[in-house]
């Protein structure tokens, strides 16, 4: 046997250890096995239950159409693994390639994946997001809570945040007929995600389904009453909305504290990695046995500079999956890049508004297709003249169309493909909020060097 062959077969055995056990963990455990993986297979998780799937949770579930515990994610294949659920991580160290778990226990490994995800943002003042009638939404048991308080029939719903999440709740809550406020600190919804222009059409929208929306104020304090329960919030403009229900939609926290000390490269953005979901180290070495994929990882793409781009995106996950796995067992001449275009999707007052690319990465956006006014049309994205996302709202087919576009550097603005080529095609500066706001709704995220995340200090030491 040669020792390609040698090598190939040793990845192919040992210990793999996979923390997080959501979707990005899951499908790349059943990547394993599909690739050949023998070893032993060790799933951790903070959760109790087995992996499920989170989109439904401020979709389906909160309209009452799919059960909270109706959300497990299909099995493609019996991963033969050992789960340790209901605990989490809490330290990795790579001197002996062990995870230490919350509850004491060490897991060595051989090769790591880390899948840890995002929690949701919760509301700063501990006491006040305590109140019964407040909620976040990320878990099983959030969209349970959330739905119960909706069917009980609250006199005012008050959502703060206008991201993607935020806006999907107040949607359905207009469905149910429930009257509901929305609080933004940016200039309109999806602003964060999607920009000014966008954000326009959405304000519009939301206004025009009967929501109270409130842009540029700032919720200052929850109020309870003398049992508990929330009753009234205030606002930096000395306003107040009585509300009995209060969602809390302020953007996720990537779950990296328990790496704080485990020599990765971490940030408020996630875990730095290459294009092959190796993970680096502080001093911005790639790993060669530990992995990362999901919400929390942090990678180069080269349309976008070879910037890091953190995503929150059901399919970069599924994905990134694939590429860790096949990575994860094969010799470093077959490894493949995750080079994956973004997409995603959303669905709120009737409009399927889907993205392809990183509208996050763009100067100028222009309506390159249909109709604002009868919410049928696609937006198109440049930065420094080139096409690097598009967005649709209830025009999808002409996604992949753009997705090309993108993919060959075609010239911006781009010319319309179809007839109904729109009134006003002038390019508009793109118009997003500082970092500070972007944390609360963007569902791509793409970063430069950040001093605040420097954590390596040269010493230069004298005779």
């Amino acid at each position: 046997m040669s020792s390609a062959d040698t090598l190939q077969a040793f990845k192919r055995e040992g210990d793999i250890v996979i923390v997080g056990a959501s979707l990005a963990g899951l499908r790349t455990a059943e990547a394993l096995r599909a690739e050949g993986f023998t070893g032993s297979l060790t799933m951790i998780g903070d959760e109790s239950g087995e992996p499920y799937d989170r989109p439904p949770l401020s979709k389906q579930v909160l309209t009452g159409w799919v059960p909270a515990d109706g959300t497990a994610l299909p099995r493609r294949r019996d991963i033969e693994a050992e789960w340790l659920l209901g605990v989490p991580a809490d330290g990795l160290d790579l001197a002996t390639n062990r995870v230490h778990l919350a509850d004491g226990r060490e897991i060595p490994f051989d090769r790591l994946l880390i899948a840890t995800g995002v929690r949701a943002r919760p509301w700063p003042v501990e006491a006040e997001a305590a109140l019964d009638g407040v909620f976040v939404v990320r878990t099983r048991e959030d969209a349970r809570g959330l739905r119960q308080a909706l069917d009980a029939g609250p006199s005012r719903v008050l959502i703060i945040g206008a991201g993607f999440t935020g806006s999907e709740i107040a949607s359905i809550c207009r469905e149910r007929d429930i009257a509901v406020t929305v609080a933004e600190l940016a200039p309109g919804p999806l602003v964060g995600a999607l920009g000014a222009v966008i954000g326009e059409v959405a304000a519009d929208m939301q206004r025009a389904h009967g929501v109270d929306l409130r842009c540029g104020v700032k919720v200052t304090r929850l109020e309870g009453d003398d049992q508990g329960r929330l009753c009234r919030a205030h606002f930096d403009d000395g306003s107040t909305v009585d509300a009995d229900v209060a969602v809390v939609a302020l953007g996720g926290i990537r779950n990296t504290e328990w790496l704080r000390d485990s020599g990765l490269a971490i940030g408020v953005w996630g875990i730095a990695c290459d294009s092959g979901c190796r993970a680096f180290d502080l001093n911005g070495l790639v790993t060669d046995d530990i992995f990362v994929a999901g919400d929390v990882a942090r990678c180069p793409h080269p349309i976008y500079e070879y910037r890091f781009i953190s995503l929150e995106h059901w399919a970069n996950a599924v994905e990134q999956a694939r590429i860790a796995a096949h990575n994860m067992v094969n010799a470093q001449a077959d490894r493949w890049p995750h080079l994956s275009i973004p997409a995603f999707w959303s669905i709120q007052f009737g409009v399927n508004i889907k993205s392809v690319g990183v509208p996050t990465f763009a100067d100028e956006v222009v309506i390159a297709q249909g109709s604002v006014a009868d919410r049928r049309f696609v937006a198109a994205y440049g930065y420094q003249g080139r096409v690097t996302a598009a967005v649709s709202f209830n025009n999808a087919k002409w996604l992949d169309h753009y997705r090309h576009l993108i993919e060959t550097a075609a010239p911006f603005p781009p010319p319309c493909p179809t007839p109904d080529q729109p009134a006003d095609a002038k390019p508009r500066p793109v118009d997003y909020p500082g970092p500070a706001l972007l944390a609360q709704g963007a569902t791509v995220v793409v970063t430069g060097h950040d001093p605040s995340e420097r954590r390596v200090t040269a010493v230069r030491k004298t005779r």
